[in-house]
């Protein structure tokens, strides 16, 4: 069983957020030894913590920005969806590729490394909340790829001198991935904001001239 299974309770989410953020390379070991289970990682960690970006931006839109507040909850809704079902696609593709470089198919273990480094992004999401800090979550995430290749050749146990193409070809599909799902959010936020639009037009038209 996971540690993260039974609830942040079991094993301390803020600990293990701590140490993946302060002390990837040790806190990797001890992820490298821990029994779990898909279900339990997202459950347990991925859900909690990706609700954060979210949650900054309906935020952020109430406080600076203030459209309407139904098509700002669809889009983080849709966007806190789509983050995790990258989050799953990483992982698949992580496992996928390992005998490519010499490393061990294992689901569990690359989706931990799929969850794990999502961390610094997710945490630094909360800082969305003021437009202008937004750049320090981009910043987060560069950390997250780092946090992603110290546990690569631990996890998947691939020869070390295969890491750094391990890496590469794992992020350039993920890349790839993560564009088309990024689009499907674009879309959907074009859609909302036409519909704000729309919304104010016709509500603004029918007010007595």
């Amino acid at each position: 069983m996971s540690i993260l299974e039974s609830g942040p309770a079991r094993a301390g989410l803020m600990s293990r957020v701590q140490g993946i953020l302060m002390k990837p390379a040790a806190e990797w070991d001890v992820i490298d030894g821990e029994a779990a289970t898909v279900p339990g990682l997202f459950t347990g960690y991925a859900c909690i913590l990706a609700a954060i970006p979210p949650i900054a931006l309906v935020l952020q839109h109430l406080l600076f920005i203030h459209w309407t507040i139904i098509p700002i909850i669809v889009i983080a809704a849709v966007s806190y969806v789509a983050s995790l079902v990258g989050v799953y696609l990483m992982g698949m593709i992580i496992d996928a590729l390992a005998p490519s470089f010499d490393g061990q198919k294992n689901q569990v273990q690359a989706m931990k490394l799929a969850v794990y480094p999502y961390t610094a992004a997710w945490v630094a999401g909360a800082l969305n909340i003021v437009p202008i800090l937004g750049v320090l979550a981009i910043i987060a995430a560069f950390y997250g790829l780092y946090i992603l290749y110290l546990g690569l050749p631990k996890l998947m146990k691939c020869p070390t001198e295969k890491t750094m193409g391990y890496f590469v070809v794992s992020i350039v599909v993920a890349i790839v991935v993560n564009a088309v799902i990024g689009m499907v959010i674009a879309s959907i936020t074009a859609m909302m904001m036409v519909g704000a639009i729309a919304g104010g037009a016709a509500a603004f038209g029918g007010f007595p001239h």
